[in-house]
């Protein structure tokens, strides 16, 4: 046994010995400074991993602006100064910002691939996340959105002896819970069978999409889902649920689903069913905790509350809206919503905090990559990517930055502030939580509605406290770094009962 040990650990080393030789990059002339890491394939992943925002700023300070990781097998160059993204983004036509996004989500969700260039769909597939999540789309989503939250939030008075008794959860599984079941009957419509199955129905994908999205970082890291048996099967039956024969069950199904439905015309029902599902997680992944750090910087902040509920309650009398249990749902359009700068300037300052996302885009072939102060050579295949919490957590761009401010994003009159500067030079990027360029989430305008509609809700319907006024902020979790924002390590109590109005 110790003799086949002792062989092995010899094959072991003399693989990595062979590997630092032959199979480590070196440095071309032009390229940026590299670090290879000394596992092979990983590179420096395990160290991205553990914490990127200081593995980004320790290799910041030792190669400067621009440098180059190898990272799951890929070589990385990350660029660091925010006043060379727009320089990044001017190179379009030498990345291609498809072939990740494209095929992670074919790995991940199990379906065929949707890139145009396989012949499965279209170029038109980016025009439809636009005409439905935007523009004339946007608002029948908005409208169900609205009416949806309202329908889950309003369930408990049908039982009268819960209209006035403090309620004490966890806010993060207030939140999860919350926006999953009105996200989801805004997508995939109301169940025509009735309240109860519909009711069964929701907490069943509830608990699989939990279980699912668990795993996710890993399926992004490249491990195969079928080493996870119970998010698998999870996977599945998500997916079920979201076949043609189940969906015609559902009313009101929203514009996307359908116009989705129709243009991947040539997959089989199941793999329709598997881009559905990738849909309800691209819309729920990241909404979820955005939806909960902007509810919970809101309340340990009185100033922020007091002027949150202000703007609502204005907005509301302006819109000659009434908040009622008995009567109508409150109902506010597109202009109404956007003219809220202060609940804007929450959810930014909440985003800003707690996103993490990571902008990548693969070189079509070998090119030079022209900056504002320096040029660097690109070799086909290798990634360029921007991580932007670097900017966000900035002292110069962000005075304080660890610091929540409510107003950080309001100027002297009160309305939005867009003017941030770097080294004395403005910045056009400076806020990125929702990616950039042609890789910008085309669901962001949503997204933010869903939690503005949801904060209204709230401070409209409800008393909120925090269980522990002097509760300390969550880290963050950092497994799932890049993904966009993090959700927090830990809930934290809170207690909510209906206002007497």
């Amino acid at each position: 046994m110790m003799t086949i040990s002792l062989i092995w650990g010899i094959v072991v080393a003399v693989c990595c010995c062979l590997w630092l030789i032959f199979g480590m990059r070196r440095r071309q002339m032009g390229e940026p400074p590299l670090e290879n890491g000394l596992i092979p394939y990983l590179g420096c992943a395990l160290k991205f991993g553990a914490n990127p925002l200081e593995f980004l700023r320790a290799n910041q300070r030792k190669y400067g602006h621009v440098f180059t990781c190898r990272l799951m097998g890929n070589y990385v160059h990350f660029i660091t100064n925010p006043l060379s993204y727009q320089k990044v983004l001017c190179h379009g036509k030498y990345l291609d910002w498809k072939k990740f996004h494209f095929t992670t989500s074919a790995k991940a969700f199990g379906h065929r691939s949707i890139d145009p260039s396989d012949g499965n769909t279209t170029d038109n597939i980016n025009k439809t996340f636009i005409k439905t999540l935007q523009g004339d789309g946007l608002n029948s989503l908005t409208e169900a959105m609205m009416e949806n939250l309202q329908l889950v939030m309003r369930r408990p008075l049908l039982s009268k002896s819960k209209m006035s008794a403090w309620v004490t959860e966890g806010m993060y599984s207030f939140c999860y819970q919350v926006m999953f079941e009105a996200g989801y009957l805004t997508l995939f419509g109301k169940d025509l069978t009735g309240q109860d199955a519909q009711k069964g129905l929701i907490l069943n994908n509830l608990d699989h999409f939990k279980e699912f999205d668990k795993i996710f970082p890993a399926l992004v890291a490249g491990f195969p889902i079928h080493v996870f048996k119970t998010a698998h099967h999870a996977r599945e039956k998500l997916a079920e649920g979201l076949r043609h024969e189940n969906l015609g069950k559902r009313d009101r199904i929203s514009e996307l689903v359908r116009f989705l439905n129709d243009m991947l015309s040539t997959l089989d029902d199941m793999d329709k069913a598997k881009t559905h599902l990738a849909i309800l997680w691209a819309s729920q992944a990241n909404t979820i905790p955005a939806t909960f750090w902007s509810l919970f910087q809101m309340i340990r902040s009185p100033e922020a509350m007091k002027a949150a509920t202000e703007e609502v309650n204005k907005t509301l009398e302006n819109a000659g809206q009434k908040i009622s249990f008995d009567g109508s749902p409150i109902c506010l359009n597109q202009m109404q919503l956007n003219d809220m700068p202060v609940l804007d300037s929450i959810i930014k300052e909440s985003l800003r905090l707690s996103s993490a996302s990571l902008n990548i885009r693969t070189a079509k072939e070998d090119f030079t990559l022209h900056l504002q102060d320096s040029s660097y050579n690109i070799r086909k295949d290798d990634i360029i990517a921007l991580y932007p919490q670097l900017m966000h957590f900035d002292p110069e761009i962000y005075p304080d930055p660890l610091t929540f401010k409510y107003d950080r994003y309001l100027d002297e009159n009160g309305k939005t502030k867009t003017t941030f500067y770097s080294n004395g030079i403005k910045l056009k990027y400076y806020y990125m939580p929702f990616g950039s360029g042609v890789t910008i989430c085309p669901g962001r305008i949503f997204a933010v509605q869903e939690i503005k509609q949801f904060l209204i809700l709230m401070l409209s319907y409800f008393e909120l406290e925090l269980v522990d006024s002097q509760v300390k902020c969550p880290p963050l979790d950092q497994s799932r770094a890049g993904l966009g924002v993090l959700p927090p390590l830990n809930d934290i109590e809170f207690k909510y009962k209906f206002k007497h109005l």
